[in-house]
């Protein structure tokens, strides 16, 4: 048997057909093995294993997906949070004023006026 590459998940298609085959496994009474892994009490406890691990999965993306909401919805009030400063300071204290200057707006007086271009 070829060394399998583990660092790729399984399709789903592979395994319903496994567990298909599992399932049909326990229609042969008569079905018995020298391989510890291929035994029928192996084959339900690594089915098992793999359903708890599927579901601990699941949940930890659903943790995963609801941390990442929080995290984008804190950065949009901070975002906006900022907006209201930044218009408070200039209501405050002017457009051309050092304040402006110091939250990351250019001094009106510093802005290039625009140049008439020649026809």
């Amino acid at each position: 048997m070829p060394i399998a590459d583990t660092s790729r998940r399984l399709r789903p298609a592979i395994l319903d057909k496994d567990i298909d085959s599992l399932h049909g496994l326990g229609t042969i009474p008569t079905y018995s093995t020298v391989r510890a892994e291929a035994t029928a009490d192996a084959l339900q406890l690594a089915h098992d294993q793999m359903r708890i691990r599927q579901q601990a999965e699941t949940e930890k993306l659903a943790i995963a997906k609801a941390a990442t909401d929080a995290a984008r919805l804190a950065e949009w009030e901070f975002h906006n949070a900022v907006l209201a400063m930044k218009e408070c300071v200039r209501g405050q204290f002017g457009s051309d004023s050092n304040e402006a200057q110091a939250i990351g707006f250019k001094k009106k007086s510093e802005r290039k006026r625009p140049k008439r271009q020649a026809a």
